[in-house]
């Protein structure tokens, strides 16, 4: 078996599609965490494991330094600047988001895949930084 990666081509266009279409959720979510904070806290304080959004302080801190770096890495990941970068940071929000809000709610079980798919979409990039069209 050999041991280097394989290669694959792949569609620039659908890489550049995907990479756009991936940030937008997290440019949003960002917008969101800013404009309703009180009601993302209550989501948070709410959820089975609620208490891991106060890890790292206050809720508030949590809502509003999740929304900050989203915001960051969604445009960063949106415009294809430091995208192995962007896509690391979003992985970090998003772990910590779906652990504390999705993991145990029934109610929420289409949102957990929704991240778990978003998580695949980021590690896509993660992994495949260096994503250039040929010409």
């Amino acid at each position: 078996m050999n041991s280097k990666l394989s290669t694959q081509e792949v569609s620039y266009i659908s890489v550049v599609l995907l990479r756009v279409m991936l940030s937008f959720i997290f440019i949003v979510a960002s917008i969101s965490h800013f404009i309703n904070t009180r009601k993302t806290i209550n989501r948070m304080q709410n959820a089975q494991m609620g208490f891991l959004g106060e890890l790292l302080g206050t809720p508030k801190i949590a809502v509003i330094l999740s929304g900050v770096l989203m915001l960051i890495a969604g445009t960063a990941l949106l415009i294809g600047f430091k995208t192995r970068i962007a896509a690391l940071i979003l992985i970090a929000v998003l772990i910590p988001i779906t652990l504390t809000v999705q993991v145990g709610q029934v109610e929420s079980i289409g949102p957990l895949f929704k991240n778990i798919g978003l998580l695949g979409g980021l590690l896509f990039f993660s992994i495949n930084s260096n994503l250039t069209q040929n010409r």
